[in-house]
C-alpha cells in the first residue's frame, strides 16, 4: 500500500511535507530583538535566572575563538586548524584573507564546514539550525591584495561576519573586516550582545574605523581579537569611555543573556 506523507501548506499555499516543516529553522531572534529597546534585568534576577543557559567563549589564537553551547554544540571562528582547544569543533567558520583564517582541508571528523566566501563569486548565504544554536552569515568584500593580487581592489562579497544565536545570545564575530559597514550590513546583522573584533589596526581595518563600528554595534561584550601589538589603551581610547575594561586571566568567558554586564564592557581573556 502506497503511504503519503502528510502534508501542510507553506508560503503561498504551496505543499510542503509535515516533517520539512518542522525541521525549517526558526526565524532570527537577534534581528527581531533589534528592533525592540534593550532589556535590563535586575540583579537580584539576574544570578537566579542564569542556570542552564550559560555559553562558554574561549579565545585559542589570532581570531579564533571556540563557543560551546548549553546544547553541546562546539564551534570554532576562523578556522585554519592552527588553534585549537578541547575537544573537536561540530562547527567550524572561514574566511579567505589568508591562510590562518581558513583551512581548505579541515579535520574530516568536523560535520558543519561554513565559507564565508563562495567560488562562483555569488554571496555564500548561510543560515543553518545545528542543534541549539542558528548560524547565520552577512557577506563584506575583501582586499585582492590578501588573494596574491597587489591591485587593493575589493572584491565583493569575499568574507562573512557570522551571527551566532544561542541561548537568547547573538554573538557576532567580525572576522577579516576590509571596510565600513553601511546600514545595510547593520540592519542585516540585527542586535549583538557579545562581538568579536578585529583591533590590529592595519591588516584588517584601522583602529579609527573598527571603533567606530564597535560603538555603533552597541553589543554588552567586546572581546578583541586579531591584536598582534597593538596597545590595548590605543583601542580603548577610540571605542570612547562608555565602555568599561576588564581583563582576565582565564582563555573562557561563562556568560549568559542574563548575566551580561549592565554597561559595555570590553573584556581581554589570556592570550589576546
Amino acid at each position: 500500500m502506497l503511504r503519503i506523507a502528510p502534508v501542510v501548506l507553506g508560503l503561498l499555499g504551496c505543499p510542503i511535507s509535515l516533517a520539512a516543516a518542522q525541521d525549517a529553522p526558526r526565524g532570527s531572534e537577534c534581528l527581531a530583538m533589534a528592533q525592540q529597546p534593550p532589556r535590563v534585568t535586575p540583579v537580584s534576577l539576574r544570578a537566579a535566572a542564569a542556570k542552564d543557559d550559560n555559553v562558554t567563549i574561549t579565545y585559542a589564537g589570532h581570531s579564533t575563538y571556540y563557543i560551546d553551547t548549553p546544547g553541546g554544540v562546539r564551534i570554532a571562528t576562523d578556522f585554519s586548524g592552527a588553534y585549537t582547544t578541547g575537544r573537536l569543533p561540530d562547527v567550524v567558520t572561514m574566511n579567505r584573507a589568508h591562510s590562518t583564517h581558513y583551512s581548505l582541508f579541515p579535520d574530516a571528523r568536523i560535520p558543519h564546514v561554513f565559507h564565508g566566501w563562495n567560488d562562483d563569486g555569488s554571496p555564500a548565504r548561510i543560515f543553518e539550525r545545528i542543534g541549539d544554536v542558528l548560524i547565520r552569515n552577512v557577506t563584506t568584500d575583501i582586499r585582492r591584495y590578501f588573494m596574491d593580487d597587489s591591485s587593493g581592489e575589493m572584491i565583493k562579497d569575499g568574507n562573512s561576519i557570522f551571527v551566532f544565536e544561542v541561548a537568547g545570545l547573538c554573538i557576532g564575530h567580525l572576522g577579516h573586516l576590509h571596510h565600513k559597514l553601511d546600514d545595510s550590513h547593520f540592519a542585516a546583522i540585527g542586535r549583538l550582545d557579545i562581538v568579536m573584533v578585529p583591533i590590529d589596526g592595519t591588516y584588517t581595518m584601522s583602529l579609527d574605523g573598527v571603533s567606530e563600528i564597535t560603538r555603533r554595534l552597541r553589543a554588552s561584550v567586546v572581546l578583541p581579537m586579531h591584536r598582534f601589538a597593538t596597545p590595548l589603551d590605543e583601542f580603548m581610547s577610540r571605542i570612547g569611555q562608555q565602555f568599561e575594561i576588564e581583563e582576565r586571566a582565564e582563555r573562557s568567558l561563562t556568560i549568559s543573556k542574563e548575566t551580561l554586564p549592565q554597561a559595555p564592557t570590553v573584556i581581554i581573556l589570556r592570550g589576546v
